[in-house]
C-alpha cells in the first residue's frame, strides 16, 4: 500500500514534496519539516512513519511549546523517583516509550536551549540520561522535527544551536502554504465535507462554483487546518444544501471584493500589450523585491513555486 496516496492534492508543489518524503521514508534519516501553522506537518510525519520500516511501532508526538522548561526534560528523557519535588514515581520518558518507533517533535523552535544539547547527544549516539539518574540508557528512535519559523533567525539570535540544526536538517521538507496549492483546494474541501458528513451521519453539502472561486481567492492564514474547520462548520449548518459565497464568513467575501478591486485597477491599453514581456517583467520585479527568494516571489505573484520556476525557465530568467 502506498500511504502517500492518502494525502489529498494534485498540485506540482505537493507532488515534489511527496517524492522527497517517499525517499526519506525508506531510510532512517532524521527529517525536518518546515512550513506555516496548519500546513499538515504532523499528517506528513505520520504518513512517513506508516511508509517506513517502523510502521508497526509507536508514533509519539510532543509539542515543544506546550510544556514549561522545567518539565520538558523529564517528559523526553524520564526521571527517577525523588529526582525533584513532586517526583513521587519514576517515569520512563518519551524516548523509552518510542523505542523502535518514531518521535515527532513539533515546534522544535520552542525547545529550550538547555535541552537542545541533550537532544543533539541523543541524535549522535542514541544515549539518554533520565533526570536524577547517573547511568545512561539507549533508545532506538527515529526523530522527525517540525518548525513554523525560520530557525536560521533563531540561530543568529542565540536561541537555537547551529549544530543541532544541522543534525536535524539532514532531509528538509518544506510544506507550502495553501495559497500555493490553489489547485488542491477543491479536492481538500470535498474530502472534508464527505468526511464530516460520514462522521456526523448527515448528508454532505456541496460548494457552488462561485463559492469555490471564493475559497481559491482567500488568503488562508490558517492553511489546511482553517479549511478543515470551515468545512466541518458548513457540513453541520448546511447539511445537504448548496454552499454559496454568502454562506461563507465575512472575511472570505471581503477578501474577494478586495481581490476584484485590485484586478479592476489595471486597464488594458488601447494599443494592447506584449503579454510575455509583461509576465517576465513582473517576475523580475518579484524576484528583486524578495532578493531572489523563489517561494516568496511565487506567493507575491499568486503562483505555486513550481509554476514560477517553469515560467522563469520559459523566459530565461534567473534569481537575483
Amino acid at each position: 500500500m502506498n500511504h502517500f496516496n492518502l494525502i489529498i492534492g494534485q498540485s506540482p508543489a505537493l507532488d515534489s514534496l511527496i517524492r522527497v518524503a517517499q525517499i526519506a521514508a525508506s531510510t532512517d534519516v532524521t527529517i525536518l519539516l518546515k512550513g506555516e501553522t496548519g500546513t499538515g506537518k504532523e499528517v506528513l510525519a505520520r504518513t512517513i512513519q506508516k511508509a517506513s520500516a517502523r510502521a508497526g511501532k509507536s508514533f509519539i508526538t510532543l509539542n515543544c511549546a506546550a510544556l514549561p522548561e522545567g518539565l520538558i526534560e523529564s517528559e523526553l528523557f524520564g526521571h527517577r523517583k525523588g529526582a525533584f519535588t513532586g517526583a513521587n514515581t519514576s517515569t520512563p520518558g518519551l524516548f523509552r516509550a518510542a523505542d523502535g518507533g518514531t518521535l515527532f517533535l513539533d515546534e522544535i523552535n520552542s525547545l529550550p536551549v538547555s535541552i537542545q544539547g541533550r537532544l543533539l547527544r541523543f541524535l549522535d549516539s542514541g544515549e539518554c540520561l533520565a533526570v536524577g539518574d547517573t547511568k545512561p540508557y539507549y533508545a532506538d528512535v527515529r526523530v522527525i522535527a517540525a518548525t513554523n519559523v525560520d530557525l536560521n533567525k533563531q540561530i543568529d539570535a542565540g536561541e537555537f544551536r547551529r549544530d543541532l540544526y544541522f543534525r536535524l536538517n539532514v532531509v528538509p521538507i518544506e510544506l507550502p502554504p495553501l495559497t500555493q496549492r490553489t489547485e488542491d483546494i477543491e479536492h481538500l474541501a470535498n474530502h472534508f465535507l464527505s468526511f464530516f458528513a460520514s462522521e456526523h451521519s448527515i448528508l454532505a453539502p456541496k460548494f457552488s462554483n462561485q463559492a469555490l472561486k471564493t475559497l481559491k481567492a482567500y488568503k488562508w492564514p490558517g492553511n489546511i487546518r482553517e479549511l478543515r474547520n470551515l468545512c466541518e462548520r458548513l457540513c453541520i449548518l448546511l447539511a445537504g444544501k448548496i454552499i454559496e459565497p454568502e454562506n461563507l464568513p465575512d472575511e472570505f467575501r471581503s477578501n474577494v471584493i478586495d481581490h476584484r478591486s485590485q484586478n479592476n485597477g489595471f486597464i488594458l491599453p488601447e494599443t494592447g500589450i506584449e503579454l510575455d514581456f509583461l509576465e517576465a517583467n513582473l517576475i523580475n520585479q518579484a524576484l528583486k523585491r524578495t532578493k531572489g527568494n523563489r517561494s516568496k516571489s511565487a506567493r507575491l505573484l499568486g503562483l505555486s513555486r513550481d509554476t514560477l520556476l517553469y515560467r522563469m525557465q520559459k523566459h530565461g530568467l534567473s534569481a537575483h
